[in-house]
């Protein structure tokens, strides 16, 4: 066939994978072939003799003893999308998509092809192809490859398609060590006069001394404050003007992981150690300036602002230039974890902030505010509806507290945070309890095991300290631990839910609505964060991110490294698909406000099923719009979560 009248999509994995020359052999080397509707190219136990890829049409994978449709079923099914058919599928292929390889691969066909309609296929001759794989390594291995690897390919496409470089992505994927700063390191016995002169000539803000073997942070403000206003001598030594508690990032991590820190620790430098140990050498540091300058638009400097900000107004302001970040985020391609590590930060940073702003210090220091959900396992990317809680300390006596938790609930809700529909919120009293109340709620819903209990106590456990008394937080958390760590029947009935919801693997591309897509939250993103958490739960593992979960029950020997890192994998593909699906509607909204406001009216007048089916809207995925890749990814993930529930309902008794 002339390679001129060939149209394969070679930008896309696995032909991008090619050189040209071998994608001209390639083009010369395969022939179009015509299939009838319900014509099967490939059967259970066949030996493959070329690679399909498709032309125009749809082909459906089957498993080997699935019963076939007649013509009449297979069309009621293409007009209505009847499930009757679409459950049937473990895999759905459309134009661009290929099959075929690993029936090559592997020595015979384990599955069953169906052609949904009359469909055009380019046949790749095993010969031909088995040739590009022994000149192409990397296109052989594609088709075995692992879903982190897969992952790695699109993240790579994406930068091609983009023109994206480490200097147009800027500070967005720089890491640590390519704006680093060498530390200046004096003894701790140089005097004040010695440190000043030696900042002069390095340029530098901060030095590294070593006081009895802990390393300590002088800054440029430190000598200043000890010479004015503490009146000391020039000749003072350094080693009582040092800060020792450092707060520390290794020099692979990327550079905004280092903002993340600053943001949640409040500083304005982190060093770089080679290892974070207590003992590791410093070997660079970090200052906020550092980090400023990677940044390509203002929307980035929102970190600078919230700190900045004198009152309510001025934190609005910082919190409206949110979503401008996620979507510089999203379009220079940011690994989500990576994303939800810094927006989780500058979230919490703004909720912590108002309540610092509304809650008076003598209180906030005998309580603390719990964030919970998403944004206390730090997974949140755009904001989402207010969930938290507050502990107040045994014996302090806060009488007038649910007036100012309405207005911090209300300033929450002017920020962006809309109010929780299950009222999980400090305005509710019901999440509002001293030390030992909140110990007798955790014991009754231990002993209860109804829904909401269990509901309520894995929403316990994913709570992170936002202001206040951090220890309190901590505190109740390990007397969850202690009460359901060895209650195997507590965590099984803990357990279930994460198999709630049926993994969507047969909702795949054909699929011609909106109301047929795939809700990759339910069938998705929930049974990874529940399962995780539920073996977290169960090893007394104390993070509250799935990440951080994940590789802590690595780390305890509970899961694999390669399961690990393929959930993790998974998670980040379905927080991606999903946040593009919530931007388009980001979007939508806007263009209402901006033509008069016609999205509120309409909202207005929405009942509560219609309003329920746009929130869900949010959360649904339709196949078509994404790439051959996106699909193939996709169903890896969701597979690699059918097999997770598996194991978490041998592991929980779930069966039963």
């Amino acid at each position: 066939m002339q390679a001129s009248l060939v149209d394969i999509a070679f930008e896309e994995p696995p032909f991008s994978l090619l050189d040209e020359r071998l994608r001209q052999r390639l083009a010369e080397g395969v022939d179009l072939h015509y299939f009838e509707a319900l014509a099967q190219p490939l059967v259970p136990g066949a030996v493959g003799e070329a690679v399909y890829i498709i032309h125009k049409g749809e082909v459906a994978e089957l498993a080997a003893d699935s019963a076939l449709p007649d013509a009449a079923t297979l069309d009621k099914a293409q007009r209505e999308g009847l499930d009757a058919w679409v459950s049937l599928r473990i895999g759905h292929y459309t134009a661009g998509d290929l099959f075929g390889a690993l029936t090559l691969l592997n020595g015979h066909c384990r599955t069953r092809f169906v052609c949904e309609q009359e469909t055009l296929c380019y046949q790749l001759p095993a010969e031909l192809f088995f040739s590009l794989c022994d000149e192409c390594p990397a296109f052989g291995e594609y088709f075995q490859h692992s879903l982190s690897d897969k992952a790695r390919l699109l993240a790579a496409q994406r930068d091609t398609r983009q023109g994206a470089s480490r200097d147009q992505a800027g500070f967005m994927l720089a890491r640590v060590m390519d704006c680093m700063r060498p530390p200046l390191k004096l003894a701790a016995s140089a005097s004040i006069e010695q440190g000043v002169k030696a900042m002069q000539t390095a340029g530098a803000d901060s030095l590294i001394i070593s006081v009895e073997g802990r390393q300590g942070v002088v800054t440029r403000t430190d000598l200043l404050n000890a010479l004015v206003i503490q009146g000391l001598a020039a000749n003072h030594p350094l080693a009582s003007l040092g800060s020792f508690a450092l707060v520390a990032v290794t020099a692979e991590e990327y550079l905004f992981q280092a903002l993340v820190q600053m943001t949640r620790h409040r500083v304005a430098r982190v060093v770089v150690k080679e290892r974070l140990t207590p003992d590791a050498a410093v070997v660079g540091v970090i200052e906020l300036t550092d980090v400023l300058g990677f940044f390509s638009n203002r929307s980035q400097l929102v970190s600078l602002e919230i700190e900045r900000a004198s009152d309510m107004a001025a934190l609005e302001q910082a919190s409206a230039r949110l979503p401008e970040m996620v979507r510089a985020l999203a379009m220079q391609g940011v690994h989500m974890r990576h994303a939800m590590a810094l927006l989780s930060a500058l979230n919490g940073r703004l909720i912590e902030r108002t309540f610092a702003m509304l809650v008076e210090e003598e209180h906030r220091a005998s309580s603390c505010l719990m964030l919970m959900g998403s944004e206390g396992r730090g997974e949140q990317i755009l904001k989402t509806d207010q969930d938290n809680g507050l502990i107040i300390a045994d014996g302090h006596q806060w009488p007038d507290n649910e007036d100012t938790l309405q207005r911090f609930s209300d300033a929450l809700a002017g920020l962006g945070y809309p109010p929780c529909p299950g009222n999980i919120m400090v305005s509710n009293p019901e999440w509002v309890a001293t030390e030992s109340r909140w110990r007798g709620k955790i014991a009754r819903w231990c002993a209860g095991r109804d829904g909401e209990a269990l509901m309520n106590l894995a929403i316990v456990f994913d709570a992170r300290a936002s202001g206040g008394n951090e220890a309190l937080v901590d505190s109740l958390r390990g007397h969850l631990v202690r009460h359901a760590t060895r209650d195997e029947l507590l965590l099984s009935h803990f357990a279930r839910p994460a198999l709630h919801f049926s993994t969507p693997l047969t909702l795949f591309g054909s699929l011609r609505s909106p109301r047929h897509g795939i809700d990759i939250k339910k069938g998705g993103i929930f049974p990874i964060v529940h399962g995780v958490r539920t073996m977290a739960l169960e090893r007394g593992v104390m993070a509250t991110g799935t990440f951080a979960r994940l590789e802590a029950l690595v780390s305890d020997g509970r899961i694999e490294a390669s399961d690990s890192a393929d959930l993790a994998e998974a998670l980040s593909l379905f927080a991606e698909l999903r946040l593009r699906q919530q931007l388009r509607h980001l979007e939508e909204d806007e263009h209402g406000a901006a033509v008069g406001g016609a999205s509120d009216s309409r909202r207005d007048g929405q009942d509560k099923t219609t309003a329920a089916r746009e929130a869900g809207g949010r959360n649904l995925i339709i196949t078509q719009s994404l790439s051959s890749l996106e699909r193939d990814l996709l169903r890896d993930a969701l597979s690699r979560v059918k097999d997770f529930k598996q194991r978490l309902s041998h592991r929980y008794h779930l069966e039963y």
